[in-house]
């Protein structure tokens, strides 16, 4: 059903606009079944946690976690229903596991030091990491999101040790966690994505 009316939008819009070529219209219609497919996703994913008793802190993961998902990128789930299985994983799994572990202050700021090193070490490899519909080619915005991927995780975990309340630090600690595995090549192969940058590259050199 997405998919039908992101094709047909599409339609309208190269009617209207015929200097579209063929590549630029794959990345508008991949970009529009994103923004349609996101839209009752969170619906789903949100109403049902609130419907658990946990939507408060569902909009809380996604509002603090989303600046630093942003900027890193990561990989995308090629169905709807893959896509809406991962996000209840990463949300849900998120905040069963922030409400459940119990750190002691120095536990916690060993983990935020781990998840720190982690992170930066994975941002430095990969991010941005894009993907082969949506390719971030220029080498200015890959160097600006980079730059933005460590600000935005260094921030999220100095947040995370100064908030008091254990299950919103948990949760930002977690998140970052979840979010910088999203970008490694494990996560690539494991979900069947590639980097669009490097696949760019490959058709270049050919």
């Amino acid at each position: 059903m997405v998919e039908k009316f992101c094709n047909f939008i599409l339609a309208k819009m190269r009617k209207r606009m015929p200097d579209i070529t063929d590549e630029k219209a794959e990345i508008i219609l991949y970009g529009l079944e994103l923004i349609l497919g996101e839209i009752p996703k969170l619906f789903l994913i949100f109403g049902l946690g609130f419907i658990l008793g946990i939507g408060w802190y569902m909009v809380f993961t996604y509002i603090a976690i989303l600046p630093y998902r942003t900027m890193s990128g990561g990989f995308h789930l090629h169905t709807h229903l893959g896509c809406i299985l991962a996000s209840s994983l990463f949300y849900y799994g998120n905040i069963l596991i922030s409400k459940f572990l119990v750190l002691d202050n120095l536990q916690k700021y060993i983990l935020i030091a781990l998840s720190l090193i982690f992170g930066l070490l994975m941002v430095s490899m990969y991010a941005p990491a894009d993907t082969e519909n949506i390719p971030i080619i220029s080498k200015k915005e890959r160097k600006t999101k980079k730059i933005l991927s460590y600000i935005t995780l260094i921030l999220t975990l100095v947040a995370a040790a100064i908030i008091q309340d254990r299950i919103l630090s948990n949760i930002l600690i977690i998140g970052t966690i979840f979010q910088t595995l999203s970008i490694t090549r494990l996560a690539y192969k494991l979900t069947n994505n590639k980097y669009g940058y490097e696949e760019y590259a490959k058709q270049a050199e050919n």
